[in-house]
Protein backbone atom coordinates (compact mmCIF):
# COMPACT_ATOMS: atom_id res chain seq x y z
CA UNK A 1 0.00 0.00 0.00
CA UNK A 2 2.97 2.32 0.89
CA UNK A 3 6.29 2.31 -0.92
CA UNK A 4 9.78 3.53 0.81
CA UNK A 5 9.97 5.94 -2.04
CA UNK A 6 6.49 7.54 -1.32
CA UNK A 7 7.22 9.16 2.35
CA UNK A 8 7.88 12.87 2.59
CA UNK A 9 9.65 13.78 4.63
CA UNK A 10 8.88 17.29 6.50
CA UNK A 11 11.83 19.78 6.93
CA UNK A 12 10.91 21.54 10.32
CA UNK A 13 10.92 17.92 12.16
CA UNK A 14 12.29 15.19 10.24
CA UNK A 15 8.64 13.41 10.33
CA UNK A 16 7.93 10.76 8.12
CA UNK A 17 4.80 11.16 6.79
CA UNK A 18 3.13 8.18 4.33
CA UNK A 19 1.94 9.63 1.09
CA UNK A 20 -1.15 7.27 -0.99
CA UNK A 21 0.01 5.71 -4.45
CA UNK A 22 -2.23 7.42 -7.30
CA UNK A 23 -3.24 3.96 -8.46
CA UNK A 24 -4.84 2.95 -4.81
CA UNK A 25 -8.04 5.72 -4.66
CA UNK A 26 -10.09 3.40 -2.69
CA UNK A 27 -8.35 2.61 0.06
CA UNK A 28 -8.05 4.63 3.31
CA UNK A 29 -4.45 5.00 5.21
CA UNK A 30 -4.80 3.50 8.90
CA UNK A 31 -3.90 6.76 10.30
CA UNK A 32 -7.10 8.22 9.02
CA UNK A 33 -10.12 7.88 11.50
CA UNK A 34 -13.16 6.63 9.47
CA UNK A 35 -16.70 8.53 9.37
CA UNK A 36 -19.44 7.13 11.64
CA UNK A 37 -22.56 6.61 9.39
CA UNK A 38 -26.44 7.34 11.00
CA UNK A 39 -26.67 3.38 11.02
CA UNK A 40 -23.48 3.21 13.00
CA UNK A 41 -23.96 6.32 14.98
CA UNK A 42 -27.75 5.42 16.17
CA UNK A 43 -26.96 2.15 17.97
CA UNK A 44 -23.78 3.45 19.45
CA UNK A 45 -25.50 6.77 20.82
CA UNK A 46 -28.27 4.33 22.78
CA UNK A 47 -25.64 2.08 24.51
CA UNK A 48 -23.81 5.83 25.44
CA UNK A 49 -27.09 6.76 26.63
CA UNK A 50 -28.18 3.82 28.21
CA UNK A 51 -25.02 3.25 30.55
CA UNK A 52 -25.45 6.34 32.48
CA UNK A 53 -27.99 9.49 32.78
CA UNK A 54 -26.97 12.50 29.99
CA UNK A 55 -27.54 15.68 29.05
CA UNK A 56 -27.84 16.78 25.38
CA UNK A 57 -24.61 18.42 25.33
CA UNK A 58 -22.77 15.38 26.34
CA UNK A 59 -24.60 13.23 23.25
CA UNK A 60 -24.00 16.15 20.95
CA UNK A 61 -20.10 16.60 21.46
CA UNK A 62 -19.83 12.49 21.48
CA UNK A 63 -21.31 11.98 18.23
CA UNK A 64 -18.68 14.91 16.96
CA UNK A 65 -16.22 13.11 18.11
CA UNK A 66 -17.56 10.32 16.00
CA UNK A 67 -17.11 12.20 13.18
CA UNK A 68 -20.59 11.84 12.31
CA UNK A 69 -22.25 14.32 10.11
CA UNK A 70 -23.69 17.44 11.77
CA UNK A 71 -26.98 17.34 9.61
CA UNK A 72 -27.30 14.02 10.93
CA UNK A 73 -26.63 15.25 14.67
CA UNK A 74 -30.08 16.60 15.30
CA UNK A 75 -32.30 13.84 13.86
CA UNK A 76 -30.28 11.08 16.18
CA UNK A 77 -30.68 12.97 19.51
CA UNK A 78 -34.45 14.09 18.69
CA UNK A 79 -34.79 9.97 17.90
CA UNK A 80 -32.93 9.29 21.36
CA UNK A 81 -35.46 11.58 23.39
CA UNK A 82 -38.86 10.00 21.56
CA UNK A 83 -37.16 6.80 22.17
CA UNK A 84 -36.60 7.84 26.12
CA UNK A 85 -33.20 7.52 25.74
CA UNK A 86 -32.45 11.09 26.51
CA UNK A 87 -34.65 12.75 29.04
CA UNK A 88 -33.10 15.84 30.15
CA UNK A 89 -34.83 16.46 33.31
CA UNK A 90 -34.54 13.28 34.38
CA UNK A 91 -30.53 13.66 33.54
CA UNK A 92 -30.76 17.34 35.88
CA UNK A 93 -32.51 15.55 39.16
CA UNK A 94 -30.27 12.55 38.78
CA UNK A 95 -27.38 15.21 38.24
CA UNK A 96 -28.07 17.18 41.25
CA UNK A 97 -29.04 14.67 44.11
CA UNK A 98 -25.57 11.99 43.17
CA UNK A 99 -23.58 15.34 43.26
CA UNK A 100 -24.89 16.52 46.60
CA UNK A 101 -25.25 13.36 48.48
CA UNK A 102 -21.79 11.64 46.84
CA UNK A 103 -19.65 14.67 46.29
CA UNK A 104 -21.00 16.93 48.88
CA UNK A 105 -21.56 19.69 46.90
CA UNK A 106 -23.58 22.72 47.52
CA UNK A 107 -26.44 24.39 45.46
CA UNK A 108 -24.74 26.89 43.72
CA UNK A 109 -21.96 24.40 42.15
CA UNK A 110 -24.61 22.07 41.52
CA UNK A 111 -26.15 24.67 39.34
CA UNK A 112 -23.19 26.37 37.87
CA UNK A 113 -22.26 22.71 36.89
CA UNK A 114 -25.62 22.12 35.14
CA UNK A 115 -25.37 25.84 33.68
CA UNK A 116 -22.14 24.57 32.19
CA UNK A 117 -23.66 21.45 30.63
CA UNK A 118 -25.81 23.25 28.86
CA UNK A 119 -29.45 22.11 31.15
CA UNK A 120 -32.27 24.36 30.24
CA UNK A 121 -33.48 26.54 32.97
CA UNK A 122 -36.57 25.23 33.85
CA UNK A 123 -34.33 21.64 34.44
CA UNK A 124 -32.11 23.31 36.66
CA UNK A 125 -34.45 24.77 38.63
CA UNK A 126 -36.59 21.59 38.86
CA UNK A 127 -33.53 19.72 39.62
CA UNK A 128 -32.28 22.31 42.79
CA UNK A 129 -35.50 21.45 43.94
CA UNK A 130 -35.55 17.72 44.02
CA UNK A 131 -32.59 17.97 46.58
CA UNK A 132 -33.56 17.19 50.42
CA UNK A 133 -32.54 20.87 52.27
CA UNK A 134 -32.88 19.03 55.38
CA UNK A 135 -30.41 16.14 54.43
CA UNK A 136 -28.10 18.46 52.76
CA UNK A 137 -28.63 21.63 56.00
CA UNK A 138 -27.49 17.52 58.08
CA UNK A 139 -24.86 16.87 55.87
CA UNK A 140 -23.24 20.35 55.82
CA UNK A 141 -23.49 20.00 59.76
CA UNK A 142 -21.36 16.58 59.70
CA UNK A 143 -18.63 18.10 57.20
CA UNK A 144 -18.55 21.69 59.16
CA UNK A 145 -17.44 19.12 62.21
CA UNK A 146 -15.33 17.11 60.16
CA UNK A 147 -13.11 19.92 57.92
CA UNK A 148 -12.87 22.13 61.51
CA UNK A 149 -11.26 19.19 63.36
CA UNK A 150 -8.86 18.70 60.02
CA UNK A 151 -8.26 22.16 59.63
CA UNK A 152 -4.65 22.89 61.51
CA UNK A 153 -4.48 26.42 62.01
CA UNK A 154 -3.97 27.84 65.79
CA UNK A 155 -5.76 30.99 65.31
CA UNK A 156 -10.00 30.20 65.32
CA UNK A 157 -10.38 33.31 63.73
CA UNK A 158 -8.10 32.62 60.58
CA UNK A 159 -9.50 28.66 60.98
CA UNK A 160 -12.85 29.77 60.73
CA UNK A 161 -12.06 32.07 57.37
CA UNK A 162 -10.66 28.94 55.73
CA UNK A 163 -13.67 26.53 56.74
CA UNK A 164 -15.97 28.81 55.19
CA UNK A 165 -13.97 29.58 52.30
CA UNK A 166 -13.68 25.73 52.02
CA UNK A 167 -17.02 25.44 52.04
CA UNK A 168 -18.18 28.23 49.57
CA UNK A 169 -16.27 26.78 47.00
CA UNK A 170 -18.07 23.59 47.17
CA UNK A 171 -21.47 25.66 46.66
CA UNK A 172 -22.75 26.71 49.66
CA UNK A 173 -23.97 29.74 50.74
CA UNK A 174 -22.62 31.90 53.17
CA UNK A 175 -25.83 31.97 55.42
CA UNK A 176 -26.15 28.04 55.28
CA UNK A 177 -22.53 27.49 56.02
CA UNK A 178 -22.39 30.61 59.41
CA UNK A 179 -25.46 28.35 60.11
CA UNK A 180 -24.33 24.86 60.02
CA UNK A 181 -20.47 26.66 61.76
CA UNK A 182 -22.91 28.49 65.18
CA UNK A 183 -22.04 25.61 67.09
CA UNK A 184 -18.51 25.40 66.61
Amino acid sequence: MFHEDTLKITAARGIRIPVMDSFLPNVVPPFMPKRSTTGEALPKARNYCARQERCQQEVRDKLYAWEVPAKEIEPIISQLIGEGFLNEARFAEHYAVSKSRQKGWGLRKIEAALKQKQVSEPCIRAALKAVDQEEQEGRLKMLVDKRWTKEKEPDPFVKRQKVMAYFLRRGFSSGEVAKAMSSL
